[in-house]
């Protein structure tokens, strides 16, 4: 309590996760802001119908926005993809080079052909979805999903959709900015997290009408706690270079002389390797909606539990922690930093002998950050779907839950440490710190 108490001493850090919190209620809030023309009770019955496939991983990072049909339905995930693709192009395209040379400056002209590409992914998704939904006009026992029909209600929803989407944009900027932790984790954290008490009911029943058996609930139920105790133990996991300053005359002063080290992370990509993945691995439904020759089989065979699908995924998550890690670590720039610093890394020569060093290193580390979320995300999602509980318990939603709390907790301890308190894992200082790998 007295760690706690400590946040509250520093007015720049109360600020922030005042301002963290206020934004994710303006989000919470906007997930019940409907649309006109939609039956949301019959949207609810349409989407807990397929709530283990396609419907329901979309419903899960929308923070179940979709059964409400809310103008949030699409989420932050149009931006996610939109991201991708930039990132993907920045290493293709040579103005898109040229830009991420440039620093700052370049980087948010970067952001801003990402929130462009975002609003065009956010309509076509629009439109997608609202003939998506239209079609199952019919279907449901508390009537038609829409009540208007036609192209008026189609621009309706894309531009309340869009708008929604592009507003969400602007929140999680604004986390980033003002508040605490990563605003694009965050409202995919407090989507996830708010669906939770709903999965636990669901399961709940599941139990007292014979659906689950208290012994697969067990078995669950531990193996959700080592998943997470797992990833907690290989998040704070660390590759340490050692590092030494060669000893320099300054007028009459020694200096340098000292050891210290780099550290490199084990999974350096944190949690966007898996909402990559599992973004990439929602847009084939998109393009089905739109009749794409052959969109409506590739749909089919990506659902959830599938062999295909999870093969599919584990190469995803594979891909985008080295992709991730290349775009963030820049092995010459941090040997030329080394080399400017009268540093070195014993027996590697100064230069591009330690950028290789480096890359070596790196490529090893990120093996095995990226088998390890590709085994945490991989394994609870086929117990889950063995054991037929929600989607809610699955690898994906555990690894972006703890991960991104681990996130945002390191955050703070890094404000507390700065002005001299406390961390908030324990009395004598904090404990949510690199470990030696």
């Amino acid at each position: 309590m007295s760690a706690i108490a400590n946040i509250f001493k520093i007015p720049e850090l109360t600020r922030r996760l005042g301002w963290t919190l206020a934004l994710l209620a303006v989000y919470r809030v906007g997930i019940y802001v409907t649309p006109p023309g939609v039956n949301r009770a019959a949207m609810r019955e349409i989407v807990s119908s397929g709530s283990g496939s396609f419907l329901g991983m979309f419903n899960m990072f929308s923070g179940r926005a979709l059964e409400q049909f809310s103008i949030f339905a699409l989420g932050i995930m149009p931006y996610v993809t939109a991201s991708i693709v930039i990132q993907l192009l920045s290493v293709i395209l040579p103005p898109l080079m040229e830009l991420r040379k440039e620093g700052e400056a370049g980087q948010r002209k970067i952001n801003q052909y990402t929130r462009y590409g975002a609003v065009i992914v956010s309509t076509v998704q629009a439109i997608y979805l609202a003939r998506y939904v239209e079609s199952y006009n019919g279907q449901s026992t508390s009537g038609d999903v829409t009540t208007l029909h036609g192209w008026p209600f189609y621009l309706l929803t894309v531009i309340a959709l869009t708008t929604g989407t592009a507003f969400i944009m602007w929140l999680g900027e604004q986390i980033t900015e003002r508040g605490i932790g990563n605003g694009t984790s965050l409202i995919i954290f407090a989507g996830i997290v708010a669906g939770l008490p709903h999965a636990l009911m669901q399961t709940g029943e599941q139990v007292k009408i014979g659906g689950i058996q208290p012994v697969s609930l067990l078995i669950v139920s531990v193996l959700i706690l080592a998943v997470i105790s797992v990833i907690v133990f290989v998040e704070l996991g660390q590759r340490r270079i050692p590092v030494h300053y060669a000893k320099r005359m300054v007028g009459r002063k020694m200096y340098g002389g000292q050891t210290s080290h780099l550290p490199l992370p084990v999974n350096s990509a944190g949690v966007i390797s898996p909402i990559f993945a599992s973004s990439l691995l929602m847009f084939p439904g998109t393009l089905a909606g739109m009749k794409i020759p052959f969109m409506d089989r590739v749909t089919a065979a990506l659902q959830p539990g599938d062999w295909r699908y999870l093969v599919i995924y584990v190469l995803l998550i594979i891909f985008f922690t080295y992709f991730y890690t290349t775009l963030t670590f820049q092995s010459v720039d941090m040997a030329d930093n080394l080399k400017k610093q009268n540093a070195f890394i014993p027996s590697v020569r100064p230069g591009r002998a330690t950028a290789e060093y480096l890359d070596f290193v790196r490529s090893r580390v990120t093996f095995g950050g990226a088998i390890y979320l590709a085994i945490v995300c991989l394994v609870p999602t086929i117990l889950q779907a063995q054991f037929h509980v929600p989607f809610y318990f699955g690898g994906t939603s555990i690894i972006i839950i703890v991960g991104t709390a681990l996130d945002t907790v390191r955050q703070i301890e890094a404000h507390l440490i700065t002005r001299h308190y406390e961390g908030l894992t324990g009395p004598r200082g904090p404990r949510i710190r690199g470990r030696r790998s």
